[in-house]
């Protein structure tokens, strides 16, 4: 029986703040490695987002953790915030829900020192409809529903600008705001946390959904989406991540060599069938 421990948002919130009052002031202490080096028997605990970060984690857990002596807790987190600021204050051992240039711009913003591990998977973002059955049937005057964090804001632009659904300026690349659109060709835009934007479906004509939120939606991106990233050369690899200092952690370290298994790549791709892919050893920028 898997012993998860799902956390909402304020309930988490309240347990990071509280964490992280106490941790103030230990983080710098110097003997915190000691400690580290000292937790190898413990329950290496790590956040995630429920679909399919804390899926994989769970494949591991039940089915590689005990022969490779490892002990693994799967908190999961609905939101993307909570794991960094919980990881940070030490709330949370690792965590795994993000790609590399979602961290730097959360690192930039909140002075956290949360660091990738390892890449994992891939999510493919993509353009779903329930009104629309193609590309061709996106017309003006029209309402897209876009995640409103800086850098899947900008991912999705970027996706709708590739398919011909916009233009926006030129070098803004995925940081590309709702202020460089040049050309709405007539459409309207609805900035939403990511998280909800599956649940605007019927309210917009269509929406740009992050793939770990469609797959908890029932949604099939390789099947269901009316535009998807394409896969080679993506940038936006998922990955292990630890607050900075704790990458040595034989815990962690244990996790990361599991998570690049050869039985977590054939997890991946008979479990999700091309909407989550594989991104062992893909080079973080």
């Amino acid at each position: 029986m898997r012993k998860n421990i799902k956390l909402t948002a304020g309930v988490a919130a309240t347990a990071a703040l509280a964490l992280g009052l106490s941790a103030c002031g230990t983080s710098s202490d110097p003997s915190s490695s000691k400690d580290q080096a000292g937790s190898a028997d413990k329950p290496l605990v790590v956040a995630a987002s429920p679909t399919p970060h804390a899926d994989i984690l769970n494949y591991v857990k039940d089915n590689l953790a005990e022969k490779a002596g490892l002990k693994l807790e799967v908190k999961e987190f609905t939101d993307y915030v909570l794991p960094n600021t919980a990881t940070q204050s030490g709330q949370v051992d690792a965590n795994f829900f993000q790609h590399k240039p979602y961290l730097d711009d959360f690192n930039q913003k909140n002075k956290t020192t949360v660091v990738p591990v390892v890449n994992v998977h891939l999510e493919p973002l993509g353009l779903y409809s329930k009104k629309l059955k193609s590309l061709k049937d996106v017309k003006p005057g029209q309402t897209v529903a876009v995640p409103n964090d800086t850098t899947n804001g900008g991912r999705a632009l970027q996706l709708l600008a590739e398919n011909g659904l916009i233009a926006i300026k030129d070098g803004v690349g995925t940081n590309a705001k709702l202020s460089d659109i040049t050309d709405k060709k007539g459409l309207e835009f609805k900035e939403l946390e990511a998280a909800t934007v599956p649940r605007a479906l019927n309210d917009v004509d269509a929406a740009v959904i992050n793939g770990n939120y469609a797959l908890e939606a029932k949604l099939e991106p390789a099947k269901d989406a009316i535009a998807l990233e394409k896969a080679e050369g993506n940038p936006y690899a998922n990955f292990l991540a630890v607050k900075a200092g704790n990458e040595k952690d034989a815990r962690v370290q244990k996790l990361a060599e599991l998570l690049n298994s050869p039985e977590v790549k054939k997890y991946i791709e008979d479990t999700y069938k091309g909407s989550v892919v594989p991104a062992f050893g893909a080079p973080q920028k």
